[in-house]
């Protein structure tokens, strides 16, 4: 009886309240009941006959109705989807007239997925059906995601509350992806763009938003809020995979609208090919150039998307390209337009939280002396390792040359956020090239970048994940004293630092002097502040290495012989 108010109000049709008082005041009630049934069921003469029939093969009268309701509601339902889809011009003001026939009918299960398919389909629903749809939490939960955009657009705080879940979700996979100690490969950037935005999160948020200018700008506040709230760059990430997820579905009422549309768009072309080349650079700046007076703003999202890290890696792959190609080519970094523009873009992306937060919306200023003292270093040293490279494949074996960093390279990866960035990717370059010595003198030195950008976990992916290729050199004091004493063990406090650590050790123990091991693992068990997760995680590496079984060295074969017996003739003299 629960939806009787519903069903009377459709119209003349006597609900549970009608039959209530009918029965209450009737002299008869088995005969009301009998002319009720024949009132208010199916009206067809020829079916009459075939009850009966029904009556004798056990099939219940509910039973029955039930089904030929289940089967009128389904033809309806396709009757107002095919009206919806249609070229009737009229076809809104006949929707509209039906939902104001049938929305009483939404508070009786059977009907309610008709009065549900008709909301769907009306593009814009009056205010006092939404309202009474919000107010009833099983309405609401059952309405589609078409009508829920227009109760969110007008109600943040609960579209807030929808979208949370999935940006916690997002991140939470993230870091999965950066700390999982179960693939030794650099998984975090090997995913293409358009893969990764056809993930769950970014499929329901876009699902979510629609063709809703409005929804989206408000999930674009909700990222740059919490990307000023936790600094967590994933959030830059999301912003850009959104944009292009619409992108992907021609969702042209907010890509037309959405001023760093076609940036992003040259932005993921790059990430995808995994390099920014000439005729990219000239897109991109003529982008950055092209930002009118008044529209300063448009650098904020900008920067936010440069400093999404799958944009920051490649800009910052391509520079060291550019910076080999410099060596090659024996020019000089400042001559070379591409990597001024590269420079430029991680000047963005490195300055998008500042930016942001203080709404001052204009580039940050580039030192030449970047170009003129800091990046010849890095070349010079680059020109080393290859002189190394190939002077330790000579005959006589010479000692390699064991490069010194210098200290205006000191100074600059410690007051630069830009040189901090080419540094660290000049490590990457070497650990990529497996060059130990390199490594050696080059690692330490990332203890001192600025504001300890070298302990960024998407950094940290990747240089453990190169490191895992050179376990072997793990048997050397000199290498672990670099990576672990000189870089990694300084900032243990750091919950996330020790998850890398832990990935790294999970492939390199065997490898490891046991004195040098113990010493390791000791200083890095978990205390109470650290996450459950890494208390796993450390519990299942000392199993691992407890059960460790190195691959067994092969014997000589055992040759069963009476020959083998013979004493073995002597040499004459």
């Amino acid at each position: 009886m629960s939806g009787t108010s519903g069903i009377e109000q459709l119209g003349n049709i006597p609900g549970g309240t009608h039959l209530r008082e009918a029965l209450t005041n009737c002299s008869e009630p088995l005969a009301y009941i009998e002319e009720f049934q024949t009132e208010n069921g199916i009206l067809l003469p020829s079916l009459q006959p075939a009850l009966p029939f029904l009556d004798l093969h056990g099939v219940k009268r509910l039973e029955f109705h039930t089904s030929v309701m289940d089967e009128m509601r389904e033809k309806l339902l396709q009757s107002i989807t095919d009206l919806a889809n249609g070229e009737n011009p009229e076809r809104y003001d006949k929707l509209e007239n039906l939902l104001q026939k049938s929305f009483p009918g939404i508070k009786i299960k059977t009907t309610r997925p008709v009065v549900m398919c008709i909301l769907k389909h009306i593009p814009k629903i009056k205010e006092e059906y939404l309202t009474q749809i919000l107010e009833d939490k099983n309405l609401y939960t059952e309405a589609s995601t078409e009508v829920k955009r227009q109760i969110w657009q007008d109600n943040q705080a609960l579209f807030g509350d929808e979208v949370s879940p999935l940006l916690t979700q997002y991140i939470k996979e993230k870091e999965q992806t950066l700390f999982s100690h179960e693939n030794n490969l650099l998984t975090f950037f090997v995913l293409s763009p358009k893969t990764r935005r056809q993930g769950e999160v970014v499929n329901k948020l876009t699902h979510m938003i629609g063709k809703n200018v409005k929804l989206y700008d408000m999930v674009l506040q909700f990222l740059r809020t919490l990307f000023l709230r936790t600094r967590n760059t994933h959030y830059c990430t999301l912003r850009a995979e959104l944009l292009m997820s619409l992108h992907d579905q021609e969702i042209n009422d907010i890509c037309s609208v959405d001023p760093c549309h076609k940036f992003t768009w040259c932005v993921d072309a790059c990430i995808r090919e995994k390099f920014v080349d000439t005729k990219r650079s000239r897109e991109l700046q003529g982008f950055l150039d092209g930002i009118k007076r008044g529209q300063e703003f448009v650098l904020g999202d900008l920067s936010m998307i440069l400093c999404d890290p799958f944009a920051l890696h490649t800009v910052a792959m391509s520079t060291m390209k550019c910076l080999q190609h410099c060596v090659n080519t024996d020019s000089l970094p400042r001559e070379n337009a591409d990597l001024q523009l590269l420079l430029r873009m991680i000047a963005l992306g490195l300055g998008a939280w500042d930016m942001i937060d203080s709404q001052q919306f204009k580039e940050p200023k580039m030192e030449p002396i970047v170009f003129t003292r800091f990046l010849p270093a890095i070349s010079s040293m680059m020109v080393e390792d290859q002189v190394r490279g190939i002077s330790s494949k000579l005959p006589d074996d010479p000692v390699p040359f064991m490069q010194i960093p210098t200290e205006l390279y000191a100074v600059f990866i410690r007051e630069s956020a830009i040189a901090s960035l080419v540094a660290m990717y000049y490590v990457l370059q070497v650990a990529r090239q497996r060059d130990r010595f390199a490594l050696c003198q080059l690692v330490p030195t990332l203890l001192h970048c600025e504001n300890e950008r070298a302990y960024e976990d998407t950094f940290l992916h990747s240089l453990v994940s190169y490191l895992i290729t050179m376990a072997e050199e793990f048997g050397n004091e000199d290498f672990c004293t670099a990576v672990f004493d000189d870089f990694l063990l300084p900032s243990l406090s750091k919950d996330s630092v020790l998850q890398h650590m832990l990935r790294l050790l999970w492939y390199v123990h065997h490898r490891m002097a046991q004195g040098r091991l113990h010493a390791i693992l000791e200083a890095i068990q978990p205390g109470s502040e650290h996450s459950e997760a890494v208390h796993s995680v450390f519990q299942q590496l000392g199993d691992r290495i407890a059960s460790y079984q190195p691959s067994p060295t092969e014997q000589p074969e055992q040759l069963d012989s009476p020959l083998m017996s013979v004493p073995v003739p002597t040499p004459a003299p």
